[in-house]
C-alpha cells in the first residue's frame, strides 16, 4: 500500500520528522496567531501515522473518506494531513535529487554511432495526467486541452540520471497543450546542466541543441524521403540509450495518485510528482548504492 519496505519508510519518516517540528514552530510563533502556545486542538495522529497516510493516498489514491475509515479519524483530519504533510514530502524529494557528476566513470561503453554524444547525459520526458475540466468560460478550459490525449491534461517534465534512472530535475505543471521543447526552455533546466552533462530527449525535442550545445535527439524523417540507413541505425542506438525514461516514468506511475484522473482540481501537483519521484528514488538507491 506504500510501494516501500518497512525499513525506507523509516529513513523517510526520519528525514521528513526535523521538517515537521520545524514547520509546527513555524506555525506556533507566526505572528498573527490568535490562541495562547498549548492552545487549540492537538494533533490526532503522530507523524509517523500522517506520513502513512499521505504516502498510502499516492500509492492508491482513495477517496479520503475511505482513509479516514483507515487511520480512525475524520475526512476533514484526513485533508488538512495531506495539504501539511504534502509540502513536507515535496521539499524532502527536492533536498535528496542531485545531478550526474560529470567526474564519475560510464559503466559501459557508448555505442561507435554515438560519438559525437557527450559520454554523460540526462534524459528527459514529459508525460501528461487527465485532470477534471475547469470550471467557467469555455476559453479557460480549452487552456487545459490536450490535442494528444483528447482530454483535459496537465503535463510534467522529469529529467532522470541515464546511468541510473533516478531523478534528478522535477519542472512545474503545467497545461496539457505546452509543447515539450517550451516546457523545457521555460524551466531553467538546461541553465542548472553541469560542465561535460549533455540532455537528450525524444522526437519532440527536435531543435534542441539551439538551446543547448550538448542537446540530442533522433533524427527527423526528411519530407517526402525516407530515413537514411545511417539515420535509422543512430535512432535505434539513440533509443537503447534513453529507454530508461521509460522505465523511470512507468515507476511514476504506478502510484495511482498520478496514474488515474486528478481529483484536486490541479492543486499541488507538482508536488504530488516530486514526492512519489522522491519515493522511486528511495527504493532506486538500493540497487545503486554508490548513488546514496
Amino acid at each position: 500500500m506504500t510501494g516501500l519496505w518497512v525499513f525506507l519508510f523509516d529513513e523517510l519518516v526520519h528525514d521528513v520528522e526535523p521538517m515537521d517540528v520545524a514547520a509546527d514552530r513555524s506555525r506556533l510563533e507566526r505572528d498573527d496567531r490568535q490562541r495562547a502556545l498549548g492552545g487549540g486542538k492537538a494533533q490526532e495522529l503522530a507523524i509517523g501515522d500522517q506520513i502513512l497516510l499521505t504516502v498510502v493516498w499516492l500509492r492508491c489514491y482513495p477517496k479520503q473518506q475511505v482513509l479516514g475509515y483507515l487511520f480512525g479519524v475524520s475526512q476533514a483530519t484526513v485533508s488538512r494531513t495531506i495539504q501539511f504533510v504534502l509540502p513536507l514530502l515535496d521539499a524532502s524529494g527536492r533536498d535528496t535529487m542531485r545531478m550526474p557528476d560529470p567526474g564519475r566513470k560510464r559503466r559501459r561503453a557508448l555505442d561507435e554511432l554515438l560519438a559525437d554524444t557527450p559520454e554523460l547525459a540526462i534524459v528527459i520526458d514529459t508525460f501528461e495526467q487527465r485532470v477534471q475540466r475547469p470550471a467557467g468560460d469555455r476559453k479557460r478550459a480549452d487552456a487545459y486541452y490536450s490535442g494528444k490525449k483528447k482530454q483535459h491534461t496537465l503535463k510534467s517534465q522529469l529529467a532522470v540520471d541515464e546511468e541510473l534512472g533516478m531523478f534528478v530535475a522535477i519542472a512545474e505543471s503545467v497545461p496539457g497543450p505546452q509543447s515539450d521543447l517550451k516546457m523545457l526552455e521555460d524551466s531553467g533546466l538546461l541553465d542548472d546542466l553541469p560542465n561535460g552533462i549533455g540532455v537528450m530527449g525524444d522526437l519532440a525535442y527536435v531543435g534542441i541543441h539551439k538551446l543547448h550545445p550538448d542537446g540530442f535527439c533522433p533524427l527527423r524523417k526528411p519530407r517526402g524521403h525516407p530515413r537514411t540507413p545511417a539515420a535509422i541505425a543512430f535512432n535505434t542506438a539513440l533509443s537503447r540509450r534513453r529507454i530508461i525514461v521509460e522505465h523511470s516514468i512507468g515507476r511514476l506511475r504506478r502510484f495511482e495518485s498520478l496514474a488515474h484522473m486528478d481529483r484536486q482540481h490541479r492543486h499541488h501537483h507538482t508536488a504530488r510528482v516530486v514526492a512519489v519521484a522522491d519515493l522511486v528514488n528511495r527504493r532506486l538507491r538500493l540497487r545503486f548504492p554508490h548513488a546514496a
